[in-house]
């Protein structure tokens, strides 16, 4: 047999006797292909999803970026890289906001900013900007309980940097004078 029959060639079946028709059907010889993709080597519908998916995120483009895949991948990976620069800078900007706004709380209490903050981690209290900006807008009141716990902690620190006066002999105060 050439290869070209070969090629060609239908299985053939051994039937015996049986009302059925399929006991006597060998093993060897049953070739089942439920679905066509199962025996071709085709790559399509994956290819074709995937494409799909990436015009899907390039469908509010304008001009061909939103049509054509060669350069809707490029604009979509450019936007991708805007997107995650975007939102880095989010949270730079979200920071300074509430930076700006906790400080200018602080102000209204008396206190500088970094006072505020420094000694409110001197006293183990541990908010972080987005809450204590949050509590400055709409609880000013507990705002106010933690600018007076910060400034009493402050004045411990100066009453201990001040010293008592029992300093040993040549050794001399952190603070000469109060502000």
């Amino acid at each position: 047999m050439r290869s070209a029959e070969r090629r060609h060639a239908v299985p053939q079946w051994r039937v015996r006797s049986d009302p059925l028709g399929w006991s006597g059907v060998s093993v060897e010889s049953i070739m089942v292909f439920l679905t066509l993709s199962c025996w071709t080597r085709s790559r399509g519908p994956d290819r074709y999803w995937k494409v799909q998916e990436l015009l899907k995120n390039a469908r509010h483009f304008r001009g061909r970026k939103n049509r054509c895949y060669k350069l809707a991948v490029r604009a979509v990976r450019r936007a991708f890289v805007y997107a995650t620069k975007a939102r880095k800078a989010k949270r730079r900007n979200m920071r300074t906001l509430w930076i700006s706004r906790i400080a200018a709380a602080s102000r209204e209490h008396g206190m500088k900013y970094p006072v505020l903050m420094y000694n409110l981690t001197q006293c183990s209290v541990q908010l972080n900007r987005r809450i204590l900006s949050d509590l400055a807008i709409t609880e000013p009141r507990t705002f106010q309980a933690l600018a007076t716990l910060a400034r009493a902690r402050q004045q411990e620190g100066l009453q201990a940097a001040l010293g008592d006066g029992k300093e040993p002999p040549g050794v001399f105060s952190r603070i000469t004078q109060l502000q």
